[in-house]
């Protein structure tokens, strides 16, 4: 099973930018697909953004889309999720998994999170 580890939260004003790395275990990191995701306080985890396992496939939820982009480092076993333009609704904490789609039921092997936290 992949472990994940995600790293590069903090707090930002609005506007600024933060870029999120999650360092993947395991030689079989570029056989998968990875997606972040976020959860905000007594709201339900929301998809953020997906890659596929070549890097040459990736969405986003509307809400990011033009602001958050996601790419991919197989030989460092590293995805990314560069935030741009950050609002403070963007504030969550931040998780990476192995998986496809903008389902959460469709990832395994989550990250322990890592928060954002944007002011306005």
């Amino acid at each position: 099973q992949v472990q994940l580890l995600e790293s590069g939260g903090g707090l930002v004003q609005a506007g600024g930018s933060l870029r999120l790395s999650c360092v993947a275990s395991g030689r079989t990191f570029s056989r998968y697909g990875m997606g972040w995701f976020r959860q905000a306080p007594g709201k339900e985890r929301e998809f953020v953004a997906a890659i596929s396992w070549s890097g040459s496939i990736s969405y986003y939820a509307d809400s990011v889309k033009g602001r958050f982009t996601i790419s991919r480092d197989n030989a460092k076993n590293t995805v990314y999720l560069q935030m741009n333009s950050l609002k403070p609704e963007d504030t969550a904490v931040y998780y990476c998994a192995v998986g496809e789609g903008n389902s959460y039921s469709y990832y395994n092997s989550w990250g322990q999170g890592t928060q954002v936290t944007v002011s306005s």
